[in-house]
């Protein structure tokens, strides 16, 4: 079986394509084929599950050769500047989906295409290459090799194992010992001709402000006549197929059909690139935060998953994840990270365990509003989880935080950031929010009142610590709510800051903490000053801390990263609460359509392809920034999308448009 190549619309060549394995490994590029990231690669294999990340194949040398000469079908960037061979040229259409797929022409009127397909559950990248107009040629392709870890560099060393094993129609390298092996299967014949391909540069990490050349060993090249029959190679990172003895090209046929096959089941484009986010840790799943360099973090795994349960399969999969992470509960708090060099879990998020207890509240909603009768463990063990998480808060645990005497919770101490608001370098923690943080309050009042369903005692403390809420962040001057009360744990020291924090005491939680007049004004001053096309600015523009774009070396980003940076996370609760305020009807839910959630529709084409990306500049035009895949961005965008589309009958029948989010459009 094989999807339908429609003449789509070329997508822009300086976008970002993402080929996940569903282990944290992952294949990804530009639509130029030029390299502009480490990130950057063709078999980017996890060796522990979705850690352990490690780059094995970066990239390729093409070229046909026919009678009208050698035409190069790749472009490598180098130092100083330098795009070099001119592959980029001949490529007259590229798409993504339903996987990357490029068309190039040259001048003697051949014309070739080009497709690469990871595999799902294997550390397995096929692609293929198919002559579509002129006589027959010859294609040539060089693998460049490193084997290095994700984050790092390669350079030229004596060390590469350059030398091959022959195993029928496959090559394997081993390029350094404690590495997976490369295993290449290709319908062409080997030619080992070992050479240093020297100072790649790449134009994203120099723009970073980071170390951006590198060297590739490759120890040789196919040929592959293109005579009727399609040129395959697929790469594998230590083994291939189960039948070591399955010839190349059927091989291929195999894992095209198949994920075509497998594609084809996911009713959006939106949904099968939610799929990429959710991989495998240990016997269960996870989500990973965002490509290319995060891995499974917790607060972002519970907001995404709030989006993600909305899809088919989506409520199994908020189980088997809360019930993964039920377990971890620790001093009432549950990991923030998983990090890359082992499975040590860091717990220093305020922030991350309140969202557990949301989320799998929403998740035994949604289950019994789809009948769905789940066993009584799982509900135990989620109920469980959430009243170690409340005692732990009422008690007190790390990093001091605690529910005070007028029931909020403070949080904090000098040199640690534990709000979503997390950025630091070295020892400059950027926003440090010690004190009381208006989103953690907004969680826990939700928390008490989500506990209180099965604890009616906790009513009292949530009525307590609501009235002292309303009290303590009310800003009558500016007409909203403060960031921070009681900062730095002085008593009525307030942040007056304007950040979209407090959004969250109207909308995005499913009780609004924050009513009537306060709560317009509120939604008023946040849509005046914070929204832009593509989410929430982290700081209004005119606070003496407003940093308008995130650009530079990592001190300049990461002091920009939630000082007017824009977040597309954020417009979940901002429509949430832009209908609370203003009336949760078909012709609010139409106007928030085409307000708020068009312009993100719109960006799914510009930056990661068909994905939603971390940030952007907090000036127009809005450059979209940091991660171009980023899971809880396209989470919020789902729920939203389906919450506006729960009315969608009504909103025809008003004259409004059809979903934005039609159903396959590729």
């Amino acid at each position: 079986m094989t999807l339908p190549n429609p003449e789509m619309p070329t997508q822009p060549l300086t976008g970002e394509w993402l080929e996940a394995d569903g282990l944290g490994g992952f294949a990804s590029g530009t639509g130029t084929g030029v390299r502009t990231r480490r990130y950057h690669a063709l078999l980017l294999a996890a060796t522990r599950p979705p850690a352990g990340r490690v780059v094995l194949v970066n990239g390729l040398e093409v070229w046909a050769e026919t009678a009208g000469g050698r035409h190069a079908l790749s472009t490598q960037h180098y130092t100083p500047d330098v795009l070099y061979p001119d592959g980029q040229e001949r490529i007259v259409s590229f798409t993504p989906e339903p996987w990357p797929q490029w068309r190039y022409r040259t001048a003697d009127g051949h014309e070739i295409s080009q497709e690469i397909v990871a595999v799902r559950d294997r550390s397995v990248v096929a692609l293929r290459w198919r002559l579509l107009a002129g006589e027959a040629a010859r294609l040539v392709v060089r693998p460049l090799l490193s084997g290095r870890d994700y984050h790092a560099l390669h350079h030229e060393n004596p060390a590469f194992g350059f030398a091959p094993q022959m195993a029928g129609q496959s090559v394997i390298w081993q390029p350094y010992q404690g590495l997976p092996a490369i295993v290449v299967a290709c319908n062409g014949a080997y030619r080992h001709e070992p050479v240093w391909y020297r100072n790649f540069l790449y134009q994203a990490e120099q723009e970073r402000g980071l170390d951006c050349v590198e060297d590739l060993a490759s120890p040789g090249s196919f040929a592959i006549e293109l005579d009727g029959r399609d040129a395959v190679m697929i790469l594998g990172a230590g083994q291939l197929a189960p039948d070591a003895a399955t010839a190349p090209e059927a091989h291929a046929r195999e894992i095209f059909d198949a994920e075509a096959a497998r594609r084809s089941g996911h009713a959006t484009p939106l949904e099968r690139a939610a799929e990429a986010y959710v991989v495998r840790r240990g016997a269960g799943k996870t989500i990973i935060a965002g490509y290319p360099w995060f891995t499974d973090w917790g607060r972002d795994t519970f907001i995404a998953l709030r989006g993600f349960m909305t899809l088919p399969g989506g409520l199994d999969l908020a189980r088997e994840i809360l019930l993964a992470w039920a377990p971890t509960v620790s001093e009432g708090m549950v990991p923030n990270r998983f990090p890359d060099a082992g499975d040590t879990p860091e717990y220093n998020a305020v922030d991350a365990s309140l969202w557990y207890v949301i989320t799998a509240h929403e998740f035994l909603e949604a289950a019994g509003a789809a009948g769905v009768e789940l066993p009584a463990a799982t509900v135990q063990a989620l109920h469980e989880a959430t009243d170690r998480i409340v005692a732990g808060y009422r008690n007190g645990t790390r990093f001091g935080i605690r529910m005070a005497e007028d029931g909020l919770i403070e949080a904090g101490i000098q040199g640690i950031q534990l709000t979503w608001m997390d950025a630091r370098v070295g020892d400059w923690v950027v926003t440090p929010r010690i004190g009381k943080p208006v989103e953690i309050q907004a969680l826990w009042l939700n928390v008490l009142r989500i506990a209180a369903i099965r604890s009616p005692a906790l009513a009292e403390l949530e009525a307590r610590a609501a009235s002292a809420f309303r009290e303590r962040f009310w800003n009558a001057e500016r007409g909203c709510l403060f960031d921070v009360v009681d900062v730095d744990s002085r008593t009525g020291e307030n942040d007056a800051a304007l950040r979209p924090n407090q959004i969250l005491a109207v909308g995005g939680l499913p009780f609004q903490v924050l009513d009537g007049v306060p709560a317009e004004r509120v939604v008023a001053a946040v849509e005046r000053e914070l929204l832009t096309p593509l989410g929430l600015r982290s700081l209004a523009p005119g606070e003496s801390a407003y940093q308008p774009h995130y650009l530079g070396g990592v001190r300049e980003r990461d002091g920009a990263y939630h000082q007017g940076t824009v977040w597309p996370w954020l417009i979940g609760p901002f429509v949430e609460a832009w209908l609370r305020v203003h009336g949760d009807q078909p012709a609010q839910r139409h106007e928030a359509r085409d307000r708020f959630l068009a312009p993100l529709v719109e960006h799914l084409g510009a930056a990661g392809l068909g994905h939603v990306s971390e940030i952007a500049d907090g000036e127009a035009p809005h450059s979209p920034r940091g991660c171009p895949f980023q899971a809880w961005s396209l989470g919020e965008l789902l729920r939203v999308e389906r919450m506006l589309c729960d009315a969608e009958a009504n909103i025809a029948v008003a004259g409004g448009k059809s979903p934005i989010v039609a159903r396959d459009r590729a």
